[in-house]
């Protein structure tokens, strides 16, 4: 009799470890009690995706004169396709995403209506480049464009909501393609714009250039600006660096008679940008060039040879934007 009592009781028991056995429960604290939960695995949500008053904007097509209303991230992707080439390094793809994302939101909070009803317009001269997806997959080689353009959309998309700020505001996030190793720092009014250093910016062809200029023709072209110009090339000093940055661009120069910035002679001559020598020979007036474009802010070319090191998209950013989060 005792031993099928025995038996009846190992089975009750049994019956009621089977359960605990195929379940996986644990124990957990909630509010100051234990409980006991069943954990089941299940696939988690994917996040959606939200850009609060950021999701679309409003965009000019300045040739037709015509407001587009497009998604910010679709936006992106004609803005960093056209930007920055798309056989650049990932990373630095993500960075410039980064970058134009953040200088687009700066833009709209700062444009004090400039474009009329648009958050902001096509025009690189301006605010950005831009181009759409069926232009930029037709200039493309039709060998590498679906290649390139899954690119666009991967460092965009991985990069969601993502933008530069300091003292949690958006930043001004200028980039241009080739600081020529240095970049420079415009002023006090940006202290997240100083001046930094690039290694391997020397091989890239937007590194170096070359422009060269009768002597005439360089007169004429001052003169179309300043007519009092006064000039005589035999003069050694006849034109004369006065003046360098902290990025080793151009800042003052004395030519004949007048006191001119780098920055004018960069624009009156057309030059890549404002870091550059000036060599006066028998006819000409030669200007060698280093880097392309202002060189405030992050160096496309220097992105990409940051990234070509192993720097990930927010070591570059970083890099060039100084104590930004």
């Amino acid at each position: 009799m005792k031993r099928i009592v025995a038996y009846m009781l190992f089975l009750i028991f049994l019956c009621m470890l089977i359960p605990i056995i195929f379940t996986n429960r644990r124990i957990e604290k909630v509010n100051g009690e234990l409980v006991e939960n069943e954990e089941v695995k299940q696939e988690q949500p994917k996040e959606e995706y939200s850009y609060k008053q950021y999701g679309t904007i409003k965009l000019l097509h300045e040739k037709t004169n015509t407001v587009e209303e497009i998604k910010i991230d679709e936006y992106l992707y004609g803005v960093v396709s056209s930007e920055m080439p798309a056989s650049f390094e990932i990373e630095a793809l993500k960075a410039q995403a980064v970058a134009a994302r953040t200088y687009t939101i700066y833009k709209i909070n700062n444009n004090d209506k400039k474009h009329g009803e648009a958050d902001i317009c096509d025009n690189s001269a301006c605010c950005q480049a831009w181009i759409s997806k069926e232009d930029r997959l037709q200039k493309w080689n039709e060998q590498s464009r679906n290649e390139y353009w899954a690119k666009i959309v991967e460092a965009v998309d991985s990069t969601k909501g993502k933008i530069i700020t300091y003292n949690e505001k958006p930043i001004n996030a200028f980039f241009h393609a080739n600081s020529g190793g240095a970049t420079e720092a415009p002023g006090s009014n940006y202290p997240y714009l100083q001046t930094v250093a690039t290694s391997g910016e020397d091989a890239y062809t937007q590194y170096s250039s070359e422009v060269t200029v009768t002597k005439e023709e360089f007169k004429n072209k001052i003169i179309e600006k300043h007519a009092d110009l006064d000039i005589d090339f035999s003069k050694a000093d006849s034109i004369k660096i006065t003046e360098y940055t902290e990025g080793n661009r151009v800042k003052n120069l004395k030519v004949g008679n007048l006191n001119l910035s780098g920055v004018e002679i960069r624009n009156i001559f057309g030059l890549r940008s404002a870091n550059f020598k000036i060599d006066i020979q028998e006819n000409n007036v030669k200007f060698a060039v280093i880097g392309y474009g202002h060189g405030v802010g992050m160096s496309q070319t220097g992105a990409d040879s940051l990234a070509k090191q192993g720097k990930k998209y927010d070591e570059i950013i970083k890099h060039y934007y100084t104590g930004v989060e």
